[in-house]
């Protein structure tokens, strides 16, 4: 099947790299301008695209890695096309437009799915396998982390206006949101802070949410981006009446560096690494792919997607108000 991917930032070239361990065709790639398109075309080949438009008649399969206010406008432009759809998370920035996006791709007949890659590193893919199990009895509490250096873009970085990328909860503990509810249920509570609904001018910003799930359990969930670069941090534990998981990235990190990284040598982007020989976003890529052409399953969907969606936002609207957020699955419907 024929791939076209729009952007070219940091998850491009990653997306890049998990489609170029496929059969499928990578026909090229679309930017905000040739000159960012280029460099990326030169590495893995394809054409240089002026815009979607430009790219939708050639290819079957569209990669949407672009800031996410453009999630909503590109997603519904390729399901009106009749193309295959995954979409960089977060899915969109309101319920409203993933719903819409969520049901444009189902009257188009359309395969839709959100890239939550942290279903697919191995270490939290065993813990929630280990669960399913029953290996440690009853989930009681979880306790999720996720930190690292503020974004940095060159130019025009989207990712601190959070009108574009609904800010560090939305970007980046939404990972976690996920994950919580793959292992423990649906969410019928969100109470959460963060220190820039206290500090809009604060130069980190570093947030806390428990999560109350339908099940009884408890999900505590906090992340920043505070760290200096290169620095990227994560853990879990997940509690039973049976037994315990844990797993911390610094024990299979080689190397652990606290120390600021000089300019130009660090992403743009923090990312979680992993010592496995296979990326977990070319894992991520590959059973997607094989879902679309063989309608086979897939460990999350575009409604995982939606429900993740709605749990940040409730985080966000309760660190803004100071209360709790109630939830209902009816998003979902």
């Amino acid at each position: 099947m024929r791939v076209g991917i729009l952007g070219t930032g940091f998850m491009g070239v990653t997306h890049a790299m998990g489609w170029k361990k496929t059969d499928a065709e990578l026909v090229g790639f679309a930017a905000e301008s040739e000159a960012e398109a280029r460099p990326v075309v030169e590495q893995f080949g394809g054409s240089v695209y002026q815009n979607m438009a430009a790219m939708l008649p050639d290819v079957d399969i569209v990669d949407i890695c672009t800031p996410t206010h453009l999630h909503y406008e590109m997603v519904l432009a390729a399901a009106k096309a009749g193309k295959h759809v995954i979409c960089e998370k977060p899915l969109a920035l309101t319920i409203a437009q993933g719903q819409e996006m969520v049901t444009a791709c189902k009257k188009a007949d359309v395969k839709f799915y959100v890239a939550h890659v942290v279903r697919y590193f191995p270490e939290y893919a065993s813990a929630y396998q280990a669960v399913q199990k029953g290996s440690i009895g009853r989930v009681a509490t979880m306790r999720l982390r996720r930190g690292g250096f503020r974004p940095k873009k060159a130019n025009g970085n989207w990712f601190l206006d959070e009108k574009k990328s609904g800010g560090m909860m939305l970007d980046l503990m939404i990972h976690d949101f996920d994950y919580a509810r793959w292992v423990a249920g649906d969410v019928v509570q969100v109470f959460a802070k963060k220190i820039s609904s206290m500090n809009p001018t604060a130069v980190l910003d570093y947030g806390m949410a428990i999560l109350t799930h339908k099940s009884g359990a408890i999900s505590h969930i906090s992340g920043a981006w505070a760290y200096p670069p290169p620095t990227f941090r994560t853990g879990l534990e997940i509690s039973g009446d049976g037994g315990m998981i844990h797993s911390d990235s610094d024990s299979t990190a080689p190397i652990i560096n606290y120390l600021q990284s000089k300019p130009g040598e660090a992403p743009d982007v923090g990312l979680p690494s992993s010592p496995v020989i296979e990326s977990p976003y070319t894992t991520q890529i590959k059973e997607f792919y094989e879902g679309i052409k063989k309608d086979s399953p897939v460990r999350l969907n575009a409604e995982d997607g939606l429900a993740a969606l709605q749990i940040a936002l409730a985080a966000l609207e309760s660190a803004r108000t100071g209360k709790a957020v109630n939830l209902t699955t009816e998003v979902l419907a």
